[in-house]
């Protein structure tokens, strides 16, 4: 599926891999609060950190459909992390786990590293900014 987002991406600069260096979009917002890697119930099934991506991640996407949207709407990532070195040391694993939640969408994102973060357990947590698009009516346009 295609991205209803223009990506801003200086075609003198070097491409951006696995983001976008801006992105610009109209349309309804859904911000999301930030996601960590507990399922359901708030249990973390896993101290690992590519698997605790993987359930923010899938995390997020559940939050979005309830506004309606989906992962192609994603127009910024800010994770957090408390361990920079794992998730550079781990970057193929993560962009595995991205790909299969996400799909090849690359909205903007930011990485930080936090001393720790409110859950002890959590090695990442991400808050994402999603914006559908309005609706054109399907007889739009018609004369």
């Amino acid at each position: 599926m295609t991205s209803p987002h223009n990506l801003l991406n200086p075609k003198h600069w070097r491409p951006a891999r696995g983001y976008a260096y801006g992105v610009s979009a109209a349309g309804r917002l859904i911000f999301t609060g930030g996601m960590t890697g507990w399922n359901a119930k708030h249990v973390f099934e896993s101290d690992d950190f590519v698997a605790q991506t993987a359930q923010t991640l899938r995390n997020i996407v559940e939050v979005l459909a309830c506004g309606g949207a989906g992962p192609e709407h994603l127009v910024r990532l800010t994770w957090y992390v408390t361990d920079k070195h794992e998730y550079l040391a781990r970057l193929k694993e993560l962009g595995g786990v991205y790909q299969a939640v996400i799909g090849p969408h690359y909205p903007a994102m930011a990485l930080v590293q936090v001393t720790a973060l409110v859950e002890d357990r959590a090695k990442v947590e991400i808050e994402a900014t999603a914006v559908v698009p309005p609706k054109v009516p399907p007889d739009a346009g018609a004369i």
